[in-house]
């Protein structure tokens, strides 16, 4: 009689967890040896030289008397008197690990507005990126989550996020926003930065009107106005962004069914590449207005656009630095991952231009789909 050999069990794909010792989460960021862009360390305290010891006055020497007909001595120019009083020059603070002025630079506060409410599409990775790209070039960052009932004074802050969502909790944020928005009027005309998509940008407007025509009002921040259409505009879109003269290309994922319309008290943040834009008609996307940026662009949308990130980290400094914005250098970063994941968007975008990808029409009366 032959011996059945035992089956041996087949391997799983994933190894078993295993148990490990529990420890407390980091408060602040680690050293990751696997990084290729690791945080700057800080800056190691300075040692205090103990004062020298006092020297013995040498005694001075002896004026000869002049002889006859020598001419005298020219003396030596006096310098001007310096005023003590005047202030000193500000100077253009450049932001990169040899740089003194980085670990001398007060943190940027980043203001996170409902982050557990108003988070698709991933929005939430645009302050991942702020935070490292400033944190790679020395300078620190706090952040501060305003969720519902909660009212701070903007203008202490430098930045300020206003991320998407769907219509249910848009609704919610609406009603809470209303209490907020004084105190955001005011900081944005004291020039504090505002980067803003879909929901936001729909938030900051005057009013939103839904499919189903509810009405929600905004803070009145940007000059449009935006009502629910019968076409839900879903593809990888691009569009051409100028800041400071400098214009590039800018790339997300847009994906609404509102129709934008900007009046003549705000400018377009970008001109249409691919994607349907502001409203599938006017080739506008997104609206710009002060230090307010405000896009339909998810992605999320900052990761994939490095330069747009340091604009607005550039802005945010200047002001914090209390100097112009174009005065402010940032030092370059390595962005080859950032430059990939940037030309893969806008080739997918390109390849869809003039089409779109959302399967049929989104007809809503009442959150009902229609025939």
């Amino acid at each position: 009689m032959t011996e059945r050999k035992a089956v041996k069990p087949p391997t799983p794909h994933k190894p078993s967890p295993r148990t490990v010792a529990a420890r407390p989460a980091p408060t602040h960021y680690q050293k990751d040896p696997a990084d290729p862009f690791p945080l700057i360390p800080p800056a190691p305290a300075l040692a205090v030289k103990p004062p020298r010891a006092a020297r013995p006055a040498s005694p001075r020497p002896t004026k000869q008397p002049k002889a006859a007909g020598e001419a005298p001595a020219p003396e030596a120019e006096s310098s001007a008197p310096v005023d003590s009083t005047a202030p000193a020059p500000k100077t253009a603070p450049v932001h990169s690990p040899k740089s003194i002025h980085s670990r001398d630079h007060r943190p940027l506060r980043i203001a996170h507005l409902y982050p557990s409410l108003l988070n698709v599409a991933g929005d939430g990775g645009n302050l991942i990126a702020i935070q490292r790209r400033a944190q790679w070039r020395g300078i620190p960052v706090e952040i501060v989550a305003v969720e519902k009932a909660e009212t701070p004074d903007f203008g202490k802050f430098d930045i300020v996020l206003f991320h998407g969502g769907q219509d249910v909790e848009m609704a919610v944020a609406a009603e809470d926003f209303e209490r907020k928005a004084p105190s955001l009027r005011e900081a944005v005309y004291e020039g504090v930065v505002v980067f803003a998509v879909c929901a936001g940008l729909q938030l900051l407007g005057h009013r939103y009107v839904s499919n189903a025509g509810e009405e929600m009002v905004g803070a009145g921040i940007l000059d449009l106005e935006t009502r629910g259409g019968s076409q839900r505009f879903m593809q990888h879109a691009a569009c051409e962004v100028t800041i400071d003269g400098v214009t590039e290309t800018v790339v997300g994922f847009e994906n609404h069914s509102g129709l934008t319309t900007l009046g003549p008290g705000c400018e377009a943040f970008g001109k249409v590449i691919a994607g349907a834009g502001n409203n599938g008609r006017d080739g506008l996307e997104g609206a710009r207005s002060q230090n307010v940026f405000a896009t339909y662009l998810h992605g999320p949308c900052l990761p994939k656009n490095p330069w747009l990130t340091d604009q607005l980290i550039r802005i945010a400094v200047g002001r914090a630095e209390g100097v112009e914005p174009a005065k402010v250098v940032l030092a370059p970063l390595n962005d080859e991952l950032e430059a990939r994941a940037h030309e893969i968007a806008l080739a997918k975008a390109m390849a869809n231009r003039g089409r779109r990808t959302a399967l049929e029409p989104a007809k809503l009366v009442r959150g009902q789909k229609q025939a």
